[in-house]
């Protein structure tokens, strides 16, 4: 049994999550990652690092630039013949490829994974996340999307063999108009050990410059609620929850969160759960490990406060 796993990257650097879904399929049999884009041979270089890669495809061309999920659902249809398994991490471009992948092999798409029991049984999240599936599918080949922070990343260390693939053939009516980025020098929020999230409780953009603040002083990754980024105080990106992205840290610390059901099945993954909250019996309350009731503007900033007196740098 052999795997494909399509690399996740941005601005020419290895997304974490692609290092999760290595760890996590290596268990179903020798595992190749694919790399596709422009420009990407620090990627795949990267991707030669990890422990548990077998070999790296890479293929470069311009139709992966101006219509990636088209592109790369062309190349992929054609080597995954090769394959029992292909996966990627159940983010952006995962939930955009597989499922057209998918519809073009006439199979049916496994996404979501929390959990490989074995090479045909799997564990995905449903209602919510207040119940857990388990699917077992006897297709011949199976295609998977992970939730890349249900799993430990592979280590590093690996030299694998770099192979070009070259796309030929490729025809799409679909291309990318605009890109538009949020720059942040947090750590990537769906991987990230340490996250400060935030609710609508805040009270505004500003307000919200202090959840921002702990989160520099805790090397955190920033996340939000969707109430929170409706009103305009966090961007798009920063949301959490079931509409948003999902997280597991190590430590989660919920600042002005009540804690609706969206945003809870984005955060069951979370080792250890901090609240600051004016609501003891809010639903986020009674489910934190350690709960901290007081006004989020007297509390966040003694914590600040404390860190700088410790020594903590930003």
């Amino acid at each position: 049994m052999s795997v494909l796993v399509l690399a996740d990257h941005d601005l020419g650097t290895l997304s974490p999550a692609t290092a999760r879904v290595v760890n996590a399929v290596a268990q179903l049999g020798p595992v190749d990652v694919l790399v596709i884009g422009e420009g990407v041979d620090e990627v795949a270089k990267a991707a030669a690092s990890l422990v548990g890669v077998a070999k790296v495809l890479i293929s470069q061309s311009d139709a992966f630039a101006s219509a990636p999920a088209d592109s790369a659902v062309a190349l992929l249809e054609t080597l995954a013949v090769r394959y029992q398994f292909v996966a990627t991490s159940a983010g952006s471009v995962g939930r955009d490829v597989i499922p057209r992948l998918a519809a073009k092999l006439d199979l049916m798409p496994i996404t979501d994974v929390v959990k490989i029991l074995g090479p045909n049984s799997f564990e995905r999240p449903i209602y919510a996340g207040n119940a857990v599936q388990t699917v077992t599918s006897n297709q011949p080949r199976q295609l998977l999307t992970l939730r890349a922070s249900a799993f430990r990343a592979a280590a590093s260390g690996n030299a694998a063999p770099i192979e070009p693939v070259v796309a030929t053939g490729i025809t799409t009516t679909a291309k990318i108009i605009a890109a538009h980025r949020t720059e942040s020098d947090t750590p990537d929020l769906a991987t990230a050990q340490i996250v400060v999230g935030g609710g609508v409780s805040v009270g505004s953009a500003e307000g919200f410059k202090l959840i921002e603040t702990l989160a520099k002083k805790l090397g955190a990754a920033v996340g939000a609620t969707r109430a929170a980024v409706d009103a305009g105080y966090a961007p798009n990106d920063w949301q959490v929850g079931q509409t948003g992205k999902i997280i597991a840290p190590d430590l989660y610390i919920a600042i002005g969160i009540s804690g609706a059901l969206q945003h809870l099945a984005g955060i069951q993954g979370a080792k250890k759960i901090v609240a600051i909250n004016t609501d003891a019996e809010a639903p986020l309350s009674k489910l934190a490990d350690v709960l901290l009731v007081g006004d989020l503007f007297d509390v966040v900033p003694q914590l600040i406060a404390e860190l700088d007196r410790l020594g903590v740098k930003s």
